[in-house]
């Protein structure tokens, strides 16, 4: 073979459009534009555009809110928990934290998450030592009727006292 032997596979490249080449080539004049006008040029941006009437989006009321402060945690399943236990992904005896967590590959790292959440689905057949920003109520009684211990970094919200005397 030779380097002016070398061609593509057929098929793999298209013939582009020969557009503006006249009436006969199907493509000629508008090039598949249809008319003048803004849509004919190129770097239409017409999303959400209803020709000047009061768009859709701005006719809509708004509705709820989004908290900014919003804290998202990786969810951690006590199912989940177990098997990596018995698949030998973390220590039986020792503690667990987030750290041995995430190394383990078990809850996803990343950056904007505030820590991870255990949580009640599934069955724990052994005594864990756990460290975790969250868990749910199910999840705490599971652990301590396994035998484990679960301790919480985020305290829990304090219900604040009603000022009624």
């Amino acid at each position: 073979m030779k380097l002016n032997e070398l061609r593509d596979n057929d098929g793999a490249r298209y013939k582009s459009k020969r557009l503006g080449r006249g009436i006969g080539s199907g493509k000629g004049k508008t090039s598949g534009k249809g008319v003048k006008g803004q849509k004919a040029r190129s770097g239409v941006a017409l999303n959400g555009f209803e020709g000047g009437q009061l768009p859709i989006y701005r006719r809509m009321p708004k509705r709820g809110f989004v908290n900014i402060f919003r804290k998202e945690y990786a969810p951690l399943n006590l199912g989940a928990l177990d098997k990596a236990i018995e698949e030998g992904r973390l220590p039986a005896g020792e503690p667990i934290d987030e750290a041995a967590l995430r190394a383990a590959g078990i809850v996803r790292a990343g950056t904007k998450l505030a820590g991870v959440r255990l949580l009640g689905h599934g069955t724990l057949s052994r005594a864990v030592t756990i460290t975790v920003s969250g868990a749910s109520a199910t999840a705490v009684a599971a652990v301590q009727a396994a035998g484990g211990t679960i301790t919480l970094l985020v305290p829990p919200k304090v219900e604040e006292a009603s000022a009624e005397a």
